[in-house]
């Protein structure tokens, strides 16, 4: 335990409705502590993005507490308190799965140890021991403003190490989702994961093809949209992760390592990057887009050359299914395939230019997320498109009169030559 006059850490830099909510489950009689990242990331000199919140309170007693309450989860019930805009996450104290003496209290797991149901309460120390790294088991106590340290969290961010709490193949297979964890909180924090933590995670690679694809989704964004993507990308290909996630894709890196593909994806990874640490924004339509370009020209080809249709058909019909087999891994929800769909299908019309279709394509709702496509795919090493790259780039630049003559000077070189319409045929008899 360490005191308040050690840590340094103060109550104003907590959020206020967080505060509130220990004190509501303090003043109803229960123990509560903030826990985790909040803690962790104030010790690092970092603001914490979200507040959560440990109690022996169970999830009925804590909905109880609060009108503006909710309970979620089906593999282990947690209570969200709504507070606008923020919500404060409250769990029940997790303890081990060998006492099961209360019916109410429920867990599962699978053949290959992970855990499917994890409704089993307990005692802080018993939380402690079931938290997934070292560096979020630490407790801040609102009683007397002490941190609780159980798992010696203070010293593996010390020594900068991401270090797994138990043994780390029995943690892995209960949860694989840990293991995209490990390399997501590395490269955030600047730390190195552990020997006794890494040790397993190559081998244990696969066990993520047993995660929901809605959930892999979910941690898709937190590491590709996080400022740190292109590092965590090198990091899950590094450790076998990557091949889980977007297999096609791992598969057509594997093949040649310095290859334009590669050249692609990390070019895309570092634009990600530097546009969410500029505070702009990434539409996940885009990043999902860019990581199932080449999965979809190889299956363009493939279809192209069994069923010998033109490569527009070959090309939509690719889409589905490229789109169809990644839900079987990542369910990326609609919105986003249609967006990405919008990318891809522009890609084949930015050299359509003639007329009004160049003024018409920029009206569409992902053209700027296309024109940004098109100069990544330049600035991979996709060369022959680097003039209609320039066109376009010159295009966007001008006034409207400037944009006509540009149009103009194409003559019939961004389109196909207009039809001549046939004589229509005189049908009348000729009066007598």
């Amino acid at each position: 335990m360490i005191p308040r006059g050690e840590h340094g850490i103060s109550r104003k830099q907590f959020s206020p409705n967080a505060i509130k909510v220990l004190y509501r489950l303090k003043d109803g009689g229960y123990d509560a502590y903030l826990v985790g990242g909040c803690i962790r990331d104030i010790l690092l000199g970092q603001q914490p993005k979200d507040f959560d919140v440990v109690t022996n309170a169970t999830p009925d007693q804590v909905k109880k507490l609060f009108r503006n309450c909710r309970l979620i989860g089906r593999r282990f019930r947690l209570a969200h308190i709504v507070f606008g805009r923020e919500i404060i996450e409250v769990a029940t104290m997790r303890g081990h799965h060998e006492a099961q003496e209360d019916k109410n209290q429920i867990s599962q797991s699978s053949n290959e140890g992970q855990l499917l149901r994890d409704n089993v309460f307990g005692s802080i120390e018993e939380d402690a021991e079931r938290r997934d790294f070292s560096i979020n088991a630490l407790y801040y106590s609102i009683n007397d403003f002490s941190i609780h340290d159980y798992a010696n969290g203070l010293a593996a961010i010390k020594a900068k190490q991401i270090e797994l709490i138990g043994d780390p193949e029995t943690r892995y297979r209960e949860d694989p989702v840990r293991m995209l964890r490990a390399v997501r909180f590395a490269t955030k924090l600047d730390m190195s994961i552990a020997p006794n933590s890494e040790k397993p995670i190559t081998a244990l690679a696969s066990l993520l093809d047993n995660i929901p694809p809605a959930r892999l989704f979910e941690e898709v964004l937190k590491l590709f949209l996080n400022g740190k993507a292109e590092a965590n990308f090198l990091m899950l290909r590094q450790y076998g992760l990557f091949k889980s996630l977007f297999p096609e894709l791992d598969k057509i890196l594997d093949k040649n390592p310095s290859s334009l593909e590669t050249a692609f994806i990390q070019q895309m990874f570092q634009n990600t990057d530097k546009r969410i640490n500029a505070d702009k924004k990434v539409t996940p339509a885009f990043v999902f887009a860019a990581l199932l370009w080449f999965p979809l020209l190889e299956r363009t080809k493939k279809i192209q050359n069994q069923e010998q249709l033109s490569e527009y058909d070959a090309f939509a019909q690719a889409m589905n299914k490229v789109l169809s087999d990644n839900s079987q891994h990542i369910a990326v929800p609609k919105r986003f395939t249609l967006g990405a769909r919008d990318i891809w299908h522009i890609q084949h019309r930015l050299d359509k230019r003639a007329g009004q279709r160049a003024y018409r394509l920029t009206q569409q709702p992902r053209f700027k997320a296309a024109y940004d496509f098109l100069l990544l795919r330049v600035d991979a090493g996709e060369t022959q498109h680097n003039e209609l790259a320039q066109w376009w780039t010159q295009y966007l630049s001008q006034d409207i009169n400037g944009q006509k003559e540009m149009v103009k000077n194409l003559g019939h070189q961004g389109g196909p030559k207009p039809r001549k319409r046939p004589r229509r045929r005189n049908t009348k008899k000729p009066t007598e």
